[in-house]
């Protein structure tokens, strides 16, 4: 039997746009599609140390975008579903796929903690977004914090919406890494 290896600097080049066609086929939004395959990507990277060679790297992201398309469907479906999924994730182990927006404490929360987590965890994201290179960092502001479309982030930053995509997923990659050391 075959064990593959994981590749991760080769992934957006080599899985980019066949992810996003499997996406945009199953969420018919261009948007969305792009943001599930980001996340796939930095799930994959979050989970690699978990990646047993038993399939290949492709089948792999695949089956994670599959949990991403699951869960934008739960998110945006159901109150009901959203509940399901913020009590989901980090419950079990890190192999689920928990994302940086979605570490930040449920605002309305009853805990006594939760203000303070989410005031902690956003100066610890403000702390790292400093620390990105400044384009990357405008972008991921202007697209996650700011909620801007693609649209208006290409035509205000002169670049393509594939070149954003790209800063996205790579500003996403940074900031996990940076939170994961002086915040998880």
């Amino acid at each position: 039997m075959k064990v593959h290896q994981l590749h991760p600097e080769a992934w957006v080049d080599a899985y980019a746009d066949y992810l996003f066609n499997y996406a945009v086929g199953r969420v018919s939004n261009a948007e969305v599609a792009k943001d599930l395959v980001s996340e796939t990507f930095l799930a994959g990277l979050k989970s690699a140390k978990n990646f047993k060679g038993d399939a290949t790297e492709r089948t792999w992201l695949v089956a994670i975008l599959k949990r991403k398309v699951i869960d934008h469907y739960r998110k945006s479906n159901s109150k009901k579903g959203k509940a399901e999924v913020r009590m989901g994730y980090g419950a079990q182990n890190e192999t689920e796929g928990d994302w940086l927006e979605e570490q930040v404490a449920d605002p309305f929360s009853t805990l006594d903690s939760s203000a303070m987590e989410n005031e902690e965890l956003g100066l610890a994201i403000q702390a790292c977004i400093a620390k990105l290179p400044k384009k990357q960092a405008l972008v991921f502001t202007m697209k996650t914090i700011q909620g801007m479309s693609t649209e208006v982030i290409c035509n205000d930053l002169e670049i393509n919406s594939s070149n954003l995509w790209v800063m996205i997923h790579r500003a996403r990659t940074s900031l996990m890494a940076c939170l994961n050391e002086k915040w998880f």
